[in-house]
């Protein structure tokens, strides 16, 4: 990939810039296009390409270098992806998944139909890339096998640092970025790492053997899920992590620009869930996918109004002796939402992190309630003193208002707290516990002890 030049302004796409571009596609001036290119990034120019037409892009694609043009289709986003590569031929398309690495290759080719996809891999000049790219497809894309690129530097513990340099010298075309040489046995396990820095150091004619780390290598499985994947990179600071079978043999690595990749989709998935959208939707899908992503939690929400609504309506008679309890009900239903809501984000990002040591229920349940205690007290003194300014001189019913504020909030962070963790024992995203499930379990929970408290105290 082309190095960032710390000198370089970051590209600004201007209307004037794109019409230049389109204007030079119209004529084929391809010259003056090729040189209008030459100094922008891969990323620059995926930038262009999706304000463009399909024939424009195509055009602009064809045009440019084969190794350049592969990049900036990986980085394209999956669905633009999907329907830009529909325009190309099996054969077109051989030729970028000849250059690129095989994991972006992989992710590439699930998109493509069947037919399509076969015709791609038949297709291929490289063989070892069709090889690794067929082994690669039996991984879901979620797991460290569907994460990791087979392209590698690996070596013998037996061969000597010349033959390590030469082999790194073979392979620098196919291995994009090489942060360290893998050390196998002649069974293909892997055994340890060898740096850059010790290689070139290494005295002439020094073996493997004698250079590498054998310390506890850090590896995964290929079962391994992503979410463990990005924790064991973070947690160790790592740039590529080697993936290995059962046996310990090693099969390919992960980079850190897949993984953040994964963080980076898996983020985007928990805020839409989070915000009560059902399916991983973007802005410029169709409308009848927008509307069937949030209706299901629109009608949810609308439901438990109604519920929040008939327990309201319970307490009529309530409300036409004393109308003023009614004034204070938006207090009550957005006050449990908010509290419910912050303290399942609190639990959902714990539950998310596992830097740290697991900490059980009880300690988790005694830490919240502490904090919902503090936050209930404050809370009820200030809804007391403000219900008084309101209401001058109605001290039974600013006491009424105070105390259910208090059930309210512990009510409410309790909720919030106990829903995402058993979600997360039951294998759901616990994320789905924050938004408008919380939301709108609060209003009808907060509305119903709010009444209550009335109903017994007034």
């Amino acid at each position: 990939m082309e190095e960032l030049n710390p000198n370089h302004l970051p590209f600004e796409l201007t209307k004037e810039f794109l019409e230049d571009i389109r204007l030079l596609i119209e004529n084929q001036a391809n010259e003056e296009l090729l040189l209008k290119l030459d100094e922008l990034f891969p990323a620059d120019i995926t930038h262009i390409l999706i304000e463009l037409t399909t024939e424009e892009a195509k055009y602009l694609v064809l045009l440019i270098d084969t190794k350049l043009a592969a990049e900036i289709i990986s980085t394209l986003d999956s669905d633009d992806r999907k329907k830009f590569l529909k325009n190309f031929t099996s054969k077109e398309i051989a030729q970028y998944i000849n250059v690129i690495d095989s994991d972006d290759a992989v992710d590439i080719l699930n998109e493509q139909p069947v037919k399509v996809r076969e015709e791609v891999i038949a297709l291929l000049k490289d063989r070892e890339q069709a090889r690794f790219i067929i082994d690669l497809m039996h991984y879901d894309e979620d797991c460290a096998g569907g994460l990791m690129q087979k392209e590698l530097i690996k070596i013998n513990i037996s061969q000597t640092v010349t033959e390590c340099v030469e082999e790194i010298r073979k392979q620098a075309e196919d291995v994009e970025k090489v942060y360290s040489v893998y050390v196998i046995d002649d069974d293909g396990k892997l055994l340890g790492t060898v740096s850059l820095k010790k290689i070139i150091l290494a005295k002439r004619g020094s073996k493997i053997a004698d250079v590498y780390e054998d310390d506890e290598i850090v590896s995964v499985q290929t079962y391994a899920s992503g979410e463990e994947v990005a924790d064991l990179m973070q947690k160790y600071d790592l740039e590529a992590i080697p993936v290995v079978n059962i046996q310990g043999r090693l099969l390919g690595r992960i980079t850190i620009d897949d993984v953040v990749d994964f963080i980076t989709e898996s983020a985007q998935e928990d805020i839409q869930v989070m915000a009560g959208i059902s399916e991983d939707v973007e802005e410029d899908d169709s409308v009848w996918l927008l509307v069937r992503s949030r209706l299901p939690w629109l009608i949810g929400g609308m439901v438990g109004s109604f519920l929040a609504a008939k327990i309201i309506d319970r307490f009529d008679d309530t409300i036409s002796i004393l109308p003023a309890i009614s004034a204070f009900i938006p207090l009550i239903g957005s006050t449990g939402g908010n509290v419910g809501i912050q303290s399942s984000s609190l639990i959902v990002q714990s539950l998310a992190d596992k830097s740290g040591l697991d900490t059980t229920l009880w300690k988790r349940l005694q830490k919240v309630l502490l904090v919902a205690l503090i936050n209930a007290l404050i809370a009820s003194i200030f809804a007391f003193g403000c219900s008084l300014l309101v209401d001058s001189g109605q001290i039974m019913l600013s006491m009424t208002v105070s105390l259910s504020l208090f059930a309210v909030v512990m009510l409410a962070s309790l909720m919030g707290t106990i829903t995402p963790l058993v979600l997360n024992q039951l294998k759901i995203n616990p994320a789905v516990a924050s938004g408008p499930f919380i939301t709108t379990t609060n209003d009808i929970l907060g509305y119903g002890v709010y009444f209550l408290i009335v109903y017994w105290l007034l």
